[in-house]
């Protein structure tokens, strides 16, 4: 049996209407949800497990028409429109498709979607664009989005080398604040810099950052477990460990 999309938005009809907490929710208080489910669709496909991706995409598919049902009661927009808009903006922005434009790879197809998105939200300056990203995003992401949009104007290192460069020389700045015992707005804007200095060397790679330190912190964990399993083994609590004696049982995890 397949539900229709109409059943789906019957569905959060009734519960506006009916369900006690259906109904307090605005889009404000569905925020956190949406994020949510966002990060839950991700972790599916990272883990290859597809029923429970297609749990996790009907998760945020109803967040979709939470928000489009709350719009709809305030006179703003219903579903339909939503859907209405994205498929008009899908043909405008594949002119080689649906138009009579002849692009033969992705990156002509980017350029051409950047050129008319920077178009239909009047976007003139390069800062202007590195405006329009989300401040929500996560920061490691913003900061690659911001630095690709700059260094497609040139205003970029010439090779990796200048990049790393900074990044030491962003933790001369870090050592020196710290042993002046700076304020802690201080030593958080040096912080701000290395990081955003580490960014522009993945970038130089095309190695997200936002992943790279997802896969460093799983590492971390499993590191970390073998630590304190090791530890238990021998009758141990980590508390009553010596930071030496536990890095022992550090390296022997790291050649596990």
């Amino acid at each position: 049996m397949r539900e229709s999309f109409e059943e789906l938005v019957k569905i959060m009809d009734i519960l506006r209407n009916k369900c006690p907490w259906d109904k307090q929710q605005t889009h404000e208080s569905l925020k956190k949800y949406l994020i949510e489910e966002t990060y839950e669709v991700i972790e599916a496909i990272d883990e290859g497990d597809f029923a429970k991706l297609k749990e996790e995409l009907g998760d945020l598919l109803l967040q979709v028409v939470f928000h489009a049902k709350i719009a709809q009661e305030n006179g703003k927009f219903d579903i339909y429109e939503v859907i209405y808009d994205i498929c008009q903006k899908m043909k405008r922005r594949h002119t080689h498709v649906f138009g009579s434009d002849n692009f033969s790879t992705a990156e002509e197809v980017l350029q051409n979607w950047d050129k008319i998105k920077n178009n239909e939200k009047e976007i003139e300056t390069i800062t202007d664009s590195m405006k329009r990203i989300p401040k929500h995003l996560p920061a490691l992401m913003r900061s690659y989005k911001v630095q690709e949009k700059a260094a497609k104007v040139g205003f970029d290192w010439e090779s990796f080398e200048g990049a790393l460069n900074k990044v030491y020389e962003e933790l001369e700045e870090l050592k020196e604040c710290l042993s002046k015992n700076d304020k802690k707005e201080k030593i958080e804007e040096e912080i701000g810099d290395i990081l955003f200095a580490v960014v522009n060397i993945a970038r130089f790679f095309e190695v997200d950052p936002e992943e790279a330190l997802h896969n460093t912190v799983e590492k971390f964990i499993t590191r970390f477990s073998y630590v304190e399993e090791s530890a238990s083994k021998q009758g141990k609590k980590l508390n009553e460990m010596t930071l030496e004696d536990m890095d022992k049982f550090w390296e022997e995890a790291k050649k596990v």
